[in-house]
């Protein structure tokens, strides 16, 4: 390797390992702890390569990555973060960073990347629209190397016209991701258009589903579960697309290819497959990404407070609990259980029993229910649980609508499963208006798929 590398980070002892690492390398390296610094060095001509770090002492370095790109075109760029959020990435990308890693970053890694980095000449890119910063609100938080490829594959594809396919697990966050790759594209003023197989039925249900996309994006959620007809109106649809048209993204629990249809019009339609599948995301799931769950725990604490909740945090040996436990429900019910800890927990640390006890009652399923002799039993003992466990003092206020929640949720999801998701027989059986049952399945983020009856 050959060539003159800038590093900037403010930690000495980054600095002093790539320094090492890059001169043992072959290259010449100047390091500093300023970004002041760092582009007087790139005014000046020097570098075949910069590796900055983004905050620092006198600034940002993803701010300045324009600066060095006006100043020095063609100069590439690695960034190094430990903020491992998609955001850290997207911005990176859409400053034309030649790359991005997390920290702690695995150094074989780097110096390849800076190889390549070096060897590369790199073509001036075309500008593109600056996102708008939207806060860390997204749950899109992970520092584990599955998370962070993803966070990359993302930022590539963000502002290409290609179709996207997102697989995983229920409760790993499909649709957010759909919605992530459209808000921060060139695409996000227009609008973001979610489909189902109810969408597409009658003469006019395709027409209607593209013009209410126009230009923007259309995503076909959990695309794998369309019978066969609802498939073929989706291809012919696709036809139609001219350049004027939307984005099209889909989602889909299973992996695909092994259900290809093979001829025998059982399986899934493979031109419909091979239309969508232009870039495929794979999402992990949670038990796949462990050392993301306190990154996410600490999220969802933060999110319960700002909503009106107490602050909380884990001890050492709940998080041990919620880091071994497998979460088949993923992000999701990591997410619900967090939110239902931070409102029984009668003490600022929530204990490794008050976790237990949530995780089993989940666990447990019918028979928690069998042990009453009817439901509104169940429900008062829990509730005088609750109000026990706060030490003499109040729960916290809106507590009916919280309790409320906790009662629709399965509910719903229950009558979803024992009507195969048909949303109109679940609004017959639970007794509301099928609007109003939507508007709930969104509120309360309940995933609705076509499945297998239960009854």
């Amino acid at each position: 390797m050959d060539g003159t590398i800038l590093i900037a980070d403010d930690d000495r002892t980054i600095r002093t390992v790539l320094t090492q690492a890059l001169t043992r390398a072959g290259c010449k390296v100047h390091a500093t702890s300023s970004l002041m610094t760092l582009m007087r060095w790139v005014e000046e001509g020097k570098g075949d390569l910069v590796i900055s770090d983004v905050v620092m002492p006198d600034g940002n370095g993803l701010e300045t990555l324009p600066r060095i790109t006006e100043e020095r075109p063609g100069l590439p760029v690695i960034v190094i973060s430990a903020q491992n959020t998609i955001m850290t990435a997207i911005q990176a990308a859409e400053a034309d960073a030649f790359d991005y890693l997390p920290k702690p970053f695995d150094l074989p890694d780097l110096m390849k990347r800076a190889a390549r980095a070096l060897e590369q000449k790199r073509a001036a890119a075309p500008a593109r629209g600056v996102v708008e910063d939207q806060g860390d609100d997204l749950p899109l938080v992970g520092r584990t190397p599955r998370m962070q490829a993803l966070y990359r594959l993302i930022a590539r594809v963000m502002n290409t016209d290609l179709p996207v396919l997102v697989t995983g697990e229920s409760g790993t966050g499909k649709s957010l991701i759909a919605r992530a790759i459209h808000d921060f594209s060139d695409r996000r003023a227009l609008p973001f258009v979610t489909a189902t197989a109810a969408d597409l039925t009658g003469f006019d249900g395709p027409a209607d589903i593209l013009a209410a996309a126009r230009g923007g994006t259309l995503l076909f959620d959990e695309v794998g579960d369309l019978d066969p007809e609802a498939q073929g109106r989706v291809v012919r649809m696709l036809d139609t697309l001219d350049g004027s048209g939307p984005r099209i993204m889909a989602t889909t629990q299973r992996d695909l290819t092994p259900h290809l249809d093979r001829g025998d019009g059982t399986g899934f339609r493979a031109d419909l497959y091979y239309r969508l599948a232009g870039a495929q995301l794979d999402v992990p799931a949670l038990r796949e990404r462990v050392d993301d769950i306190p990154l996410l725990a600490a999220h969802f604490l933060t999110r319960a407070e700002r909503d009106g909740g107490t602050l909380r945090r884990f001890s050492d040996p709940a998080m041990a609990l919620i880091r071994q436990h497998p979460w088949p429900g993923n992000v999701r019910e990591l997410e619900h259980v967090t939110r239902r800890l931070v409102a029984t927990s009668p003490a600022e640390e929530i204990a490794r029993t008050e976790v237990e006890a949530v995780i089993e009652t989940g666990r447990a399923g019918p028979r928690a229910v069998a042990a009453a002799d009817n439901l509104s039993e169940a429900v008062e003992r829990h509730l005088r649980r609750h109000f026990e466990l706060q030490g003499g003092q109040l729960p916290p206020s809106g507590l009916y609508q919280r309790v409320l929640r906790d009662v629709e949720a399965p509910l719903i999801e229950i009558a979803l499963d024992a009507t195969g998701g048909n949303q109109a027989k679940c609004a017959d059986l639970l007794g509301i208006n099928r609007n109003t049952l939507r508007k709930k399945i969104t509120d309360l983020d309940i995933l609705v798929t076509r499945r297998r009856k239960l009854m």
